[in-house]
């Protein structure tokens, strides 16, 4: 095959491959960059002895990403390496194309709860549960058996299900996080705790480190210690769900995505460590 025919072929499966790799590694960057690698291991193989091209760059991409799981979790031996929030992807939801492109993405929510799992058992869930792979395939990849690959993916499905849906309505989860914001200005405490299920989840993350709360009350409390940040608040998409970037014209102060059940927030992720901010692409913090 061709450079140039290849290199087409490999674009057209490109989003396929990093929606893939960040379903297994939660980080888009690092995603990315698995891709990447795919492509050249594709470039210094024989192109024309690969039957099923996509096939290839899915399996390949997989053993890329299960590599990279197990590599992370080796470096994880200090207990003084503290857990992290997965990296979110933000876009402006005052865009209808970046809306529709992000449809089927995968929430904080869900992407906290693959971090749970074995590099094993997200390959397994991932690959067949997500990507519809078949488990003789996801096999081979991890080299075991059939079944041992089925129980992998069982397993993982039972700790996945705890993960709320988010509703699938993006405007009945923007009138929610819109009202919570409303109540964040006006310092209105009854008013935020009408927006929270009553076991609300908090995970905040600040200054390295990574703060677990829990009820509607005590995380209300909380919002109204630090209503003055609400009048910087925008509206975004975190990872295709409804939720805001907060910015002063200067830096960035914190990304929140909100996981809206029954429209009520079930969960809330904040990002406010200032290292993780200053990674972030800086423009989607710019006042519109």
């Amino acid at each position: 095959m061709q450079d140039e025919q290849l290199a087409k072929r490999f674009e057209a499966d490109r989003p396929r491959l990093v929606a893939l790799a960040y379903r297994m590694l939660g980080s888009p960057a690092e995603a990315h960059d698995a891709v990447q690698d795919a492509w050249l291991r594709l470039s210094g193989t024989n192109s024309d002895r690969i039957e099923n091209l996509s096939g290839w760059l899915t399996t390949t991409v997989a053993h890329i990403c299960i590599d990279m799981l197990r590599s992370r979790r080796s470096r994880r031996e200090d207990p003084l390496d503290e857990p992290r929030l997965p990296e979110p992807l933000i876009t402006r939801d005052d865009n209808p194309e970046e809306q529709a492109l992000l449809a089927d993405a995968v929430g904080v929510a869900m992407l906290v709860v693959l971090d749970t799992l074995t590099p094993a058992e997200r390959l397994a869930f991932v690959l067949h549960d997500l990507f519809q792979m078949p488990f003789d395939e996801i096999a081979r990849i991890l080299d075991r058996t059939p079944a041992a690959a089925r129980q992998l993916a069982s397993r993982a499905r039972r700790r996945v299900s705890s993960a709320p849906v988010p509703d699938p309505d993006m405007s009945r989860q923007r009138a929610v996080v819109d009202a919570f914001l409303t109540a964040s200005k006006n310092g209105d405490l009854e008013a935020l705790v009408a927006t929270l299920a009553p076991d609300i989840v908090l995970r905040a993350e600040a200054e390295g480190e990574l703060l677990h709360l829990r009820g509607a009350r005590t995380i209300a409390q909380r919002a109204i210690a630090f209503s003055f940040r609400a009048e910087f608040a925008r509206p975004a998409l975190i990872n295709g769900a409804a939720g805001l970037v907060v910015a002063t014209e200067d830096e960035p102060l914190a990304v929140m995505a909100f996981t809206v059940v029954n429209d009520k927030i079930a969960e809330l992720d904040i990002y406010a460590d200032p290292s993780r901010l200053a990674t972030l692409d800086p423009t989607l913090f710019d006042t519109p």
